[in-house]
């Protein structure tokens, strides 16, 4: 089998691929097209799943030690009552981890510094991937190229790479909602580790970190490519006079730290996450809305399924087969459950419907979510040998 990939893309998917790649002996060049590594994207939570990922590929321990456990919270309404409620501790006796809440940028310095120096190049753009020799890939750049035995794709929701491979591919579409986001300057006196609160197309939530600080987000229904003169003015808008500790995070936030993104998502599926010897991965195979909490953890799931594929099969071409048997028809579900759970929660606009969820929720069985977390962060990766 060969021994050297490109990976394109230094985000959570691409890095922990090329830590999957060293771990197995393959030499491996990230190129990541930002200038400066700002880290953006405020914090992030980890599943079972994604943990499990990151024990293979040998950075497990290190994100735990910096990350939080989160065995407390649920869902309320912007009144603060008690829609539905999260046991943490429920969950970690099932799956032997809870669910952990880490900065995106303490979660990319953990991922980059356990890759050899030298070996992520801050930025280079990618422009293409030359596939005229199939067991070959030459990656095209703006000032040379890169040779390789394996290109990963991992450039994000409007991967270059997945445009050149599915040229008729309908691309990432925009899922309805805009999401604005910040890391707290200060510490704030949180009751619960992670929480989401549910108004009329418009979700509010937070992340504990093990600093104080916490992360906070709202999610809201707007068109397209809204933007806000002062997102945190907005925010404090629809979601200032919501419940306790909302007005507190908001008020312990500078107004230039909010980042504003809009959601956009894969609706259409890909039809394989391989073609030749360059492969999907991540966000570039299976864009997702955020409303599972699943999306860097299915990416991690790639990375490890595509290292474990790598270490165990004859060839580059029938490990990668094996990658797009195992992982898209599981992310691609996750993906549809994602959408649907969005539908269901955050973007609900009309009175009577926001009215019956919410009830539904209060008289659901204290088990329903539990068994609908664990429906999809029970995932075991498969071994290296």
């Amino acid at each position: 089998m060969g021994d050297r990939a490109v990976v394109v893309g230094g985000g959570i998917g691409g890095l922990a691929a090329a830590i999957g790649l060293h771990l197995i002996g393959w030499e491996v060049t990230v190129l990541e097209r930002a200038q400066v590594l700002d880290d953006a994207g405020a914090g992030i939570s980890l599943h079972a799943n994604g943990i499990r990922a990151l024990d293979l590929l040998g950075v497990g321990d290190a994100v735990r030690a910096a990350a939080r456990p989160q065995y407390t919270g649920g869902t309320r309404t912007p009144g603060g009552a008690r829609l539905a409620q999260m046991d943490g501790v429920a969950l970690e006796r099932a799956l032997g981890t809870p669910i952990v809440g880490v900065p995106r940028a303490v979660l990319h310095r953990i991922l980059r510094d356990a890759l050899p120096s030298g070996s992520l190049r801050i930025g280079e753009r990618a422009l293409s991937v030359d596939r005229t020799d199939p067991r070959r890939p030459r990656v095209r750049l703006e000032d040379g190229a890169l040779d390789a035995d394996l290109v990963v794709g991992a450039d994000g929701v409007n991967s270059r790479l997945r445009a050149e491979l599915f040229p008729a591919h309908p691309g990432p579409a925009y899922s309805g909602s805009t999401v604005l986001r910040a890391i707290t300057d200060e510490p704030v006196a949180l009751d619960t580790d992670f929480e989401l609160t549910w108004g009329h197309g418009a979700e509010f939530g937070h992340i504990a970190f093990t600093d104080g600080r916490a992360e906070w987000h709202a999610v809201l229904n707007a068109p397209a490519r809204t933007r806000f003169p002062d997102p945190l003015a907005e925010v404090r808008r629809r979601c200032g006079t919501w419940h306790a500790p909302i007005p507190a995070l908001l008020a312990a936030t500078r107004p230039e730290a909010v980042l504003h993104h809009d959601i956009n998502e894969l609706v259409v599926p890909l039809p394989a996450y391989a073609v030749g010897r360059v492969a999907l991965l991540g966000d570039a195979a299976h864009a997702m809305t955020p409303n599972l909490g699943q999306g860097a953890c299915q990416a991690l799931e790639d990375a490890a399924v595509l290292t474990a594929a790598l270490a165990t099969e004859p060839t580059v071409e029938a490990a990668l087969a094996r990658y797009d048997t195992e992982r898209r028809p599981r992310s691609q579900a996750v993906a549809r459950a994602a959408r649907q759970a969005g539908r269901m929660g955050q973007q609900l606009t009309h009175p009577v419907a926001v009215a019956l969820r919410n009830t539904a929720m209060r008289l659901a069985p204290s088990g329903v979510t539990l068994r609908t977390i664990l429906r999809h962060a029970e995932w075991t990766p498969p071994g290296l040998r």
